[in-house]
């Protein structure tokens, strides 16, 4: 367990925070480019408690700034896109997107007072469907060379979620291994339309859970036994400071990035990737059941996700249905609006949990002596990660280690399913 002022640290993310000031040393999503489109109204935000807006200016440019004008607090959502910025339309200051005031109407001519103003202002970039801004201050670090981000568009699928709770519950409940065998449990029937690794859950409750520290966080196994000769070897992977990479469909992986808009709601921006096959080759499924509307979930805490009790006596272990968003939410939306660490009781399950916050809290040690928390690249020669390795069912002879084992071969999914029915 965490004590009272260590929750804190980790949870409590507005300005002035450690937790915060960690967050903001790195790049984060702030919206979807979808959100944004060319010649779009301004998007107003709030991102770890601070009000922005974001716009496109007229060269198609994302830019980030405070919500309210410099000059009396109007708020520049409402703003005119015009003459290489945003113009506020209370008194007509104009602003670019790294803050700079251009005009002031208002004053007299040949006055230079809109030189001494600067709106604040934060650094974007556009990648993969995304806009991310840097919120930190100084030099911004380089965008981390993870492969989902330099995808081109036909390999990934961006999207977000809305969630009634802290940031930190949506990310620790992606990279616990733990839960796959009970929240997400199917009947067999129900399991063989939604994958292998159903079945696998609900035989081996118990799985081997073991992590490996790693340049970007945290590297994590899920070991189930497949008989006598072989296990099931799930890898997932925390990374730095609020997101996670995990088993999605046979073809690649899930990313997941929890980014709070105050300390008790957050969006879970996401990321599906594929390497082998591009999302032209095979249809992109994932099954919502209508669920979703403007980024909420239609099933929610309002009415109780709409848990069916009938369901739960023979098709699913939850009685939410098979989709694991739901599920998800349900979960963690019901620790609470801030999870009270102080009350945990945290077993061999948590291990994957207790060595995020094991990262984290060095990542503010970090920043407390005046270093980058781990993560943050400056060097563009060491912006790689090819060993960030995500396998939903990757088959390990019981004979060899499972660490490593991905670096040296890379079993195909396929052989998965014949050897899970051999042990029948």
């Amino acid at each position: 367990m965490l004590t009272a002022e260590e929750n804190e640290q980790l949870t409590r993310t507005g300005p002035g925070t450690l937790g915060g000031e960690l967050l903001r040393r790195y790049w984060q999503p702030v919206a979807l480019s979808a959100e944004l489109p060319p010649g779009g109204a301004p998007l107003p935000l709030r991102v770890m408690d601070e009000e922005l807006v974001l716009f496109r200016d007229e060269a198609g440019q994302p830019g980030l700034l405070g919500l309210h004008c410099a000059h009396r607090g109007a708020d520049l959502s409402y703003g005119r896109l015009e003459d290489g910025g945003i113009r506020c339309i209370y008194h007509g200051w104009l602003y670019d997107r790294t803050g700079r005031c251009l005009e002031q109407p208002g004053e007299p001519a040949g006055s230079t007072f809109h030189e001494r103003i600067h709106q604040r202002s934060y650094p974007c970039v556009e990648r993969v469907g995304i806009v991310f801004a840097y919120l930190g201050t100084g030099e911004p670090p380089l965008l981390p060379g993870y492969e989902f981000l330099d995808a081109t568009p036909d390999r990934v699928r961006p999207g977000k979620l809305f969630h009634e709770c802290n940031y930190l519950q949506g990310n620790e409940g992606n990279i616990d291994p733990s839960h796959q065998s009970f929240l997400h449990r199917l009947n067999e029937d129900a399991s063989r339309e939604h994958g292998v690794r159903q079945i696998l859950n609900a035989r081996a409750t118990a799985p081997i859970i073991d992590t490996e520290e790693t340049d970007y966080g945290v590297r994590i196994y899920a070991v189930r036994p497949m008989g006598a000769e072989n296990n099931n070897v799930r890898i997932s992977n925390f990374i730095m400071p609020n997101l996670c990479a995990v088993a999605g469909d046979k073809y690649g992986y899930l990313v997941q990035w929890h980014v709070p808009i105050d300390d008790t709601h957050h969006w879970r921006f996401q990321l599906w990737f594929r390497r082998s096959v591009t999302f032209d080759e095979v249809d992109f499924q994932e099954s919502r059941e209508g669920m979703v509307e403007g980024y909420r979930l239609t099933r929610n805490r309002s009415n109780r996700y709409l848990q069916n009790r009938e369901e739960m006596k023979a098709r699913s272990f939850s009685g939410l249905g098979p989709n694991f968003v739901l599920h998800d939410a349900c979960a963690i939306e019901g620790e609470g609006e801030i999870l009270d660490r102080t009350q945990e009781n945290l077993g061999y399950g948590d291990r994957a949990i207790i060595a995020a916050r094991v990262m984290m809290f060095k990542g503010i040690r970090a920043i407390e002596d005046g270093r980058d928390p781990p993560g943050v690249v400056r060097d563009a020669a060491a912006n790689a990660f090819p060993h960030l390795f995500v396998r939903r069912d990757l088959v390990v002879p019981s004979t060899e280690q499972w660490r490593g084992f991905w670096a040296r071969t890379d079993v195909e999914h396929k052989e998965t399913w014949d050897l899970v029915q051999s042990t029948r």
